[in-house]
C-alpha cells in the first residue's frame, strides 16, 4: 500500500526568527504605506487647495462633473461659486467640485 501513498514523516519545528524581524517588517510596511499612499494623497490635496485659492472672477473652469463654465461670482463666506455655462445658464457650485482652471478662450473654442 505504501507504493501509492507516501508516508508522512514528522519534521522538526521551523527555527524561530529573530525578535527584531517583526519590527523590521513593520518598519518596511510603514515606509511603503507612506511613500505609496500618504505622500501622493497629501500632495494632491495641497495642489487642490492652491487651485481653490487661486480662482478668480472670469476664470474658465472644469468641474468634476465635466461642466465647463466661467466664474461669475465667488462667495467667501460659504465656499460657493456661481458659474456661467452659457449666456442663459448660471449654476451655483461648491468650490471643492472644481477640478481645473482652463486657459482663457477654451469655452469659445469648443
Amino acid at each position: 500500500m505504501s507504493f501509492f501513498i507516501s508516508q508522512a514523516h514528522a519534521t522538526e519545528a521551523p527555527p524561530e526568527g529573530s525578535p527584531y524581524q517583526f519590527i523590521f517588517m513593520m518598519v518596511i510596511f510603514a515606509g511603503i504605506f507612506y511613500f505609496m499612499i500618504y505622500r501622493p494623497q497629501a500632495r494632491r490635496t495641497k495642489e487642490h487647495k492652491n487651485l481653490m485659492n487661486s480662482m478668480g472672477k472670469g476664470d474658465e473652469v472644469l468641474t468634476s462633473g465635466g461642466l465647463i463654465g466661467r466664474i461669475v461670482k465667488i462667495s467667501d463666506e460659504n465656499d460657493y461659486v456661481q458659474i456661467e455655462l452659457n449666456e442663459n445658464n448660471v449654476i451655483s457650485l461648491k468650490k471643492d467640485f472644481i477640478s481645473a482652471i482652463l486657459p482663457k478662450g477654451t469655452m469659445k473654442s469648443i
